[in-house]
């Protein structure tokens, strides 16, 4: 069995398949350019019991950012009619393994889940391990989620600019290393290209390895090496607020309790005209 209180295996999960009180849930997302649609995906092929969660809806509306955190009675209503109680236990997963399933558990766990897994390798590993294979649309039947939002959990453009301008939490960044130095254009138009001062480039495959979460050792290891320290406060940040959650899911794996996950992440930050932007390595402080 898996020692890590945030992750469960296939092998775990599958006997309890249909239990009451157990949601399984598809978190699937991809990049345009990955050229994958999820909820087709998930049709086709899916856990027994499994219902999707789609990320570019469930969000605040009127947003002009990407993803950004829904009110929590949106939320709620949003979880209930895919059949979840807060008080259920929730595993999520997606179909890389490990890249957008943990904003899915974020997002439960800051809005009062008390119990959210993420599923060891994700679809993939539930593949490879020749279990039962669902198809078609799901069929929950409603539920009741009763909100507990924990604002402290989330960091907003006021609280990045105070955090760059003082330096008070250490900032990781996901994105790959090449986004990060703005060696190369941003995805998104009108998105400046670099980092925030003082911020630490964690790229998500730096954390991973074929799907899976790496072993604590390994992890302390990328932090050390990026010039994070897991024990003082960190924020985290991605392109749109997504992947940024993997690494607040290495980090809390490693006990870290004192954590942020800026929503708005690095389209909110390079689209802003007076935010300072710097390129090239992280030089730090």
């Amino acid at each position: 069995m898996n020692q890590n209180p945030f992750l469960v295996t296939p092998a775990d999960l599958a006997p309890h398949l249909g239990r009451a009180g157990l949601s399984v849930v598809d978190a699937s997302w991809y990049l345009p350019v990955q050229g994958r649609v999820a909820y087709a995906e998930f049709e086709a092929a899916h856990v027994p019991g499994a219902v999707f969660f789609d990320q570019d809806e469930v969000v605040e509306p009127g947003s002009n950012l990407p993803h950004t955190l829904p009110s929590p009675e949106i939320f709620a209503e949003a979880a209930g009619r895919l059949g979840i109680s807060e008080t259920d236990t929730i595993v999520v997963y997606d179909g890389m393994g490990l890249f957008s399933a943990p904003r899915v558990w974020w997002m439960f766990r800051t809005f009062g889940a008390r119990d959210v897994r993420i599923l060891d390798g994700g679809f993939p590993a539930w593949r490879e391990a020749g279990l039962p294979i669902g198809t078609g649309p799901a069929g929950p039947r409603r539920a009741i989620f009763t909100p507990h939002f924990d604002a402290g959990a989330v960091a907003s453009l006021s609280d990045m600019r105070g955090i760059v301008a003082d330096g008070s939490r250490q900032i990781a960044d996901a994105r790959p290393a090449d986004r990060f130095a703005g060696a190369v254009p941003e995805p998104r138009a009108g998105v400046r290209s670099g980092h925030m001062p003082g911020a630490r480039n964690v790229p998500i495959v730096s954390l991973a390895e074929s799907g899976r979460l790496k072993s604590p050792d390994a992890l302390r290891a990328v932090f050390a090496a990026a010039g994070i320290d897991p024990e003082k406060p960190v924020v985290t940040s991605c392109g749109s607020g997504v992947t940024a959650a993997v690494i607040s899911l290495a980090l809390e794996s490693l006990g870290s309790r004192d954590l942020k996950l800026y929503d708005g992440s690095w389209t909110e930050w390079g689209s802003a005209d007076d935010t300072p932007v710097e390129t090239g390595a992280a030089s730090g402080r």
